[in-house]
């Protein structure tokens, strides 16, 4: 007989060659604070390397019935693929999307659980912190980067969002897109996204090649939103920066604003077509 409370979410985790990253990622996830019950999934999609296995091994050493791992392989690549597959397998109406590179705080998932238990449809995420970069580029470009507003008031959701089931109610099957985030963002207006101030740490590409190819990717997802879900775009995030505020900032990090501005730049400069790209 099966003992084990009934999970009140499911945190699915797509993970393409994370063999790095999966294992650091699942003890963060295990080893959240309070009892709430709440099951994880990781669907290994299209792995070369060993992110099955250590996934597998993480699973079988897993002793606490409220906190069960399943591991889904398929060779099948592809995100988005990955996210329908763990959608499917899950078993509770809170979803929390995980990057497998991406480590919660011990108080996350447990904040999460608690913002998204309502009958509203809601998007949640937690605080965003940017792990320590190895690159002066990255540094510079992380710094100015997370002063904008919003990243630094906003609910942006990259490498990590939530929905309860009202709010993935919003939509079917995953669709072929670039930027998952940004879709389920903008299924939701401001006003029924949850910023949580728990942390999740999150690492972000290094060097300047890399910052200009996901930036690039990133406003391609955005565009490729507005063709496809037009309607979507009246959720944008409202009010743009003022022109004090840019100043303010500018003069806090001149540096780090001629990185951040120099990448912007270079990413308007047109380059043959890409779907997707790593966020580090």
């Amino acid at each position: 007989m099966n003992t084990a409370p009934r999970p009140k979410a499911t945190v699915i985790i797509p993970a393409n060659n994370e063999a790095a990253y999966i294992g650091a990622c699942l003890d963060k996830v295990l080893s959240s604070a309070s009892d709430i019950p709440f099951e994880t999934i990781v669907v290994a999609n299209a792995c070369t390397d060993t992110t099955v296995d250590i996934a597998h091994e993480i699973e079988g050493h897993s002793q606490n019935p409220a906190r069960p791992i399943r591991v889904i392989a398929t060779e099948t690549g592809g995100k988005l693929n990955a996210l329908q597959l763990g959608d499917d397998a899950a078993r509770a109406d809170i979803r929390i999307y995980l990057d497998a590179d991406v480590s919660v705080s011990r108080a996350l998932i447990p904040a999460i659980i608690a913002a998204l238990e309502t009958g509203a449809p809601r998007y949640a995420s937690g605080t965003p912190e940017i792990a320590p970069a190895q690159s002066p580029v990255t540094r510079a470009y992380a710094r100015f980067w997370q002063k904008l507003p919003f990243v630094s008031n906003g609910v942006p959701g990259f490498g990590l969002f939530a929905v309860n089931a009202p709010g993935r109610a919003r939509w079917q099957a995953w669709p072929d897109i670039i930027s998952d985030d940004t879709f389920a963002r903008l299924n939701f207006a401001p006003s029924e996204r949850v910023r949580v101030p728990e942390t999740y740490r999150w690492p972000m590409i290094e060097g300047l090649s890399g910052l200009i190819r996901v930036r690039r990717r990133q406003d391609r997802g955005v565009a490729e939103i507005g063709r496809k879900f037009p309607h979507l775009l009246q959720n944008a995030d409202p009010g743009a920066t003022s022109g004090t505020q840019k100043l303010r900032a500018i003069l806090r990090d001149p540096l780090g604003f001629l990185v951040y501005g120099f990448i912007a730049l270079c990413v308007r400069i047109p380059v043959g077509t890409s779907t997707w790209a790593r966020g580090r």
